[in-house]
């Protein structure tokens, strides 16, 4: 990039200059939605590649990375973790189909979602007996001094 004062990369080709713009960290935050500090963990955690440096020492990304940040925020919307979402990026950047690999994670991830749900349920359920068997006592007879009478024992 010597002696580039717009940040553009060029790429000669059979029949055509193709040319990149390249943005600064700032300008892809800004684009992508996502902070500074963010894209740097994304480049530290290996899911963003390493942005190379203009001679100014600033780093400099393509629309390649605008990109790669919206898919990682999808993956992230549709409930995988970062580390799921390397191994995905990892297997496309070496070539390998991931559909297979990314719908096996998704039905993971949906079962868990459902054991929760029913966790959650169950926990509804006892909280709804509590308070109706709380509605029923009677204050005044509330006279242990280490716990509240609404609450009982062995509740767990």
């Amino acid at each position: 990039m010597s002696g580039n004062p717009f940040g553009l990369t060029f790429q000669l080709t059979r029949r055509f200059i193709r040319y990149t713009p390249r943005v600064r960290i700032g300008q892809l935050a800004e684009r992508t939605g996502v902070s500074r500090q963010a894209i740097r963990y994304y480049e530290e955690l290996g899911v963003l590649p390493p942005a190379p440096r203009a001679e100014n020492g600033y780093r400099t990304y393509d629309t390649a990375s605008t990109e790669r940040i919206s898919f990682i925020q999808d993956a992230q919307t549709a409930g995988m973790s970062l580390v799921e979402i390397q191994m995905i990026l990892e297997l496309r950047d070496s070539g390998e189909s991931t559909c297979g690999h990314v719908i096996e994670t998704l039905e993971h991830h949906l079962s868990e979602l459902d054991r929760q749900m029913a966790d959650l349920e169950r926990t509804r359920g006892h909280l709804t007996s509590i308070i109706e068997r709380a509605r029923g006592l009677d204050p005044a007879r509330c006279d242990d001094p280490n716990r509240c009478q609404t609450i009982p024992k062995g509740t767990k």
